[in-house]
């Protein structure tokens, strides 16, 4: 349909040309700034503000007295989303619209690996353009600031190195295909309660140090082509309509050329819309057309209001036209783009891809004993328990929820890579909230009207006997749960599932639980149970995945991307800060649109910057996973002992598998001022590589940092300051588990 309307636009504009040559705007030769300017000039005002806001749910007008075709969009950043009918959010009943469910990000950020990112952003990529769309809606780069955010599963973790690192060739990936990525939700969307009319407000250097890393890296380095403004105010202002950070900082720090697109109803007023810094209006609070002209597109605030501001004179059109500019170079970037593949989808390359990519970021947290890899030969017997085991977690969850072509249950992996000998039985154990239905969408039926005692002796009396009890339990994508616009009631797992596992324990040492969650949970029989991984929501090929790992066919090699805390309140957020709102500003509330301002007092001490700060022990610390083999390291060292400012400077360090099995491990790479102006963590993760060992074999690792490692962010003056004096590089397996120090000196 696209070519034909390329086509279409080349007829037109030859016509529209008296001296029979293509105009500059379609001509693929010329430089893009060329070709936008020539569209621009050739459009009326009109047409302008026609493509600054939706037609329909998920896409734009384009300029067809031009050939200017229309941009749409899907949801990501996990995989395509089914389509919907033109003004609503139900699903349009197409039966060709079933995609690749890839791992959540926060599975891809605990692969450690940019080059699953690469793979991650390249597939999805593809499948996205089979589809026939230009902007896919992810990736996310939220910092993990709350283990309670609902949405957290979305994003890449708390640490802004490593959030950075792996969102770049996500973009690149995803580009490739001429499909636009849209880095969201920028910024400092850090939780779903109030996520509308929470009023955030922190020091500077917070949020460059911390909240933004992620956002600029995206821009500068990946170029991404368009950028989704959040829901959340900053500083008394909602950020689709912030100057400070779509013009001030986006633009003209960072110097952004593409499109700022609204989360859905994100914008509430016409004329400070005008001037914010936003390109592209969706989604404000309409069903399109049956509620009358009031709802309808052309009431949207960058539409018929805008335009009528520029007829009674009381704007010009100078913040229109820079809108409309960047428009088309999104769409020439790709819905013109002639240089585009033709994509796939569903394909066996994008699910063995989701299967590699999900058994990476497998994390093992705990493996007493060796109880791991379990021994899936002979004559055996295992007892696999809990809901999530059978339930499905590709739908739900809020705008990522997807329609799976095939999705393989934890349950269905394990049977199928059980050898012949091994009997399998299954016991409910508990009953969650069930998944309401996400845009018409249907979901299975595990229904069970069985008490919560029923469902216990079940599972004990199947555990009784077992050679290994599996526990598949954690969150889901229900409210309240792991789910967007509702963040969680508490740290503890739903549904009475640590009594189950405290009993399954009592009656069976050999227990493994498996975690399926986005976030980190409590664990209080922790001491109980022997072994303990962390599962994620990992998409079409989750069930094979886990058994890959579970049966050592795959040795995990993911770490943890985020802090687990014993208890919430060794969390910074809980203990300093405000989450989720200031107390007395929630207690005067009555009205749900009521801004709530919302302080970070725990300032850059997020995830394990707090816990170094504090000296607490978490559960498992940011960094953390184990493996099937062992590796040594050697004593790191450093290719100079100091550096100036324009210099870099190398640490290596050597590392051998001392085990008998091929593993991955992920060294890392922390920096520590030892005396600065300005209080700092205690160590900064600068650098990390994932090198793979054979048995007994043995590599040099090198990592290289330069000035930027060892800057902070100066509020006062504004600016990045690395000042002279005594660093050290830490070299770690863990943030807690330190391998190696090498002292070094800023000239």
């Amino acid at each position: 349909m696209k070519l034909q309307i390329i086509a279409a636009a080349v007829a037109i504009g030859v016509a529209l040309n008296a001296a029979g040559e293509t105009p500059v705007y379609l001509d693929t030769t010329k430089p893009l700034e060329e070709r936008v300017n020539d569209a621009l000039g050739r459009m009326t005002t009109e047409e302008k503000v026609a493509i600054i806001h939706a037609q329909s749910k998920f896409s734009s007008a384009g300029v067809p007295r031009l050939g200017i075709p229309e941009l749409w969009c899907t949801d990501g950043p996990h995989g395509i989303r089914p389509e919907v009918f033109w003004d609503e959010w139900d699903q349009a009943g197409w039966t060709n619209d079933s995609c690749t469910a890839f791992p959540a990000l926060t599975c891809l950020a605990a692969t450690w690996n940019t080059e699953m990112a690469q793979l991650y952003g390249k597939s999805i990529g593809e499948e996205a353009r089979y589809r026939e769309k230009d902007v896919l809606l992810g990736p996310g780069v939220n910092i993990y600031r709350t283990p309670l955010n609902g949405r957290n599963f979305e994003y890449m973790g708390e640490d802004p190195y490593l959030a950075s690192a792996m969102v770049v060739p996500y973009i690149k990936g995803v580009q490739a295909n001429g499909v636009a990525t849209c880095v969201k939700h920028y910024a400092l969307n850090n939780q779903e309660q109030r996520r509308h009319t929470t009023d955030v407000d922190l020091s500077d250097r917070a949020l460059y140090e911390i909240y933004l890393p992620a956002f600029k890296a995206a821009v500068m380095d990946g170029g991404t082509w368009s950028i989704m403004s959040s829901y959340n105010l900053y500083k008394g202002r909602h950020v689709c309509q912030n100057q400070r950070l779509l013009k001030e900082i986006l633009r003209d720090e960072w110097g952004f050329d593409g499109v700022v697109i609204s989360d859905w109803g994100g914008v509430h007023n016409t004329e400070q819309v005008i001037d914010g810094g936003l390109d592209l209006e969706f989604g404000s609070w309409t069903n399109g057309l049956s509620e009358g002209m009031k709802n309808a597109y052309d009431s949207y605030y960058m539409a018929y209001p805008y335009l009528k501001l520029i007829s009674e004179g009381k704007v010009d059109t100078k913040e229109l036209d820079k809108k409309a500019a960047n428009v088309l170079r999104l769409i020439f970037r790709t819905a013109m783009n002639p240089e585009k593949p033709f994509g796939s989808l569903n394909s066996p390359e994008h699910l063995a891809a989701a299967r590699q990519i999900a058994g990476e970021g497998i994390v093992l947290l705990k493996n007493e004993g060796n109880l791991l890899p379990l021994k899936l030969d002979g004559k055996k017997k295992i007892a696999v328990v809990g809901e999530n085991a059978i339930k499905m977690m590709t739908v739900g969850g809020g705008s990522s929820s997807l329609k799976a072509r095939r999705e393989v249950s934890p349950l269905e992996g394990l049977k199928h890579r059980a050898g012949d000998g091994v009997e399998i039985v299954y016991a409910r154990g508990y009953v969650g909230d069930p998944v309401a239905q996400q845009d018409g969408m249907k979901v299975q039926d595990i229904s069970d009207n069985r008490s919560a005692e029923e469902m216990l002796a079940e599972a004990v009396a199947a555990a009784k006997d077992a050679d290994y009890v599996v526990f598949v339990g954690g969150l889901n994508k229900a409210p309240h749960q792991d789910c967007e616009d509702a963040d969680r009631e508490g740290l503890g797992l739903p549904y009475g599932q640590d009594r189950l596992i405290e009993e399954l324990a009592k009656v069976n040492k050999n227990l493994v639980v498996v975690n399926i969650s986005g976030n980190a949970v409590a664990m209080p029989w922790i001491k109980s149970v022997p072994a303990v991984v962390q599962g994620w929501f990992i998409g079409s090929e989750a069930g094979n995945a886990i058994a890959d790992v579970l049966a050592g066919d795959v040795n995990p090699s993911g770490k943890l991307p985020f802090t687990f805390p014993v208890k919430l309140e060794d969390v910074g957020a809980h203990a300093r800060g405000e989450y989720p709102g200031n107390k007395d500003a929630l207690a005067a509330s009555k009205e749900w649109g009521d801004t709530i301002p919302e302080y970070y007092n725990e300032d850059i001490f997020v995830g394990y910057r707090w816990a170094d700060k504090e000296k607490t022990t978490p559960l498992f610390p940011f960094g953390h996973g184990l493996s099937y083999t062992s590796f040594e390291y050697g004593k790191p060292s450093a290719d100079k002992k100091s550096l100036t400012a324009d210099d870099t400077i190398t640490f290596t360090v050597n590392v051998r598998n001392t085990g008998d099995r091929e593993g991955q491990e992920i060294v890392q790479l922390y920096v520590t001022d030892k005396k600065s102006s300005l209080p700092r963590p205690v160590k900064e993760l600068k650098g990390f590589k994932k090198v793979k060992l054979a048995p007994g074999e043995e590599k040099q690792v090198s990592i290289t940092i330069g000035r930027d490692a060892l800057s902070y962010f100066d509020d006062n003056k504004h600016e990045w300051i690395a000042e002279p004096g005594k660093f050290e590089a830490i070299i770690g397996a863990s943030s807690r588990d330190i391998k190696g120090i090498v002292p070094f000196e800023l000239k």
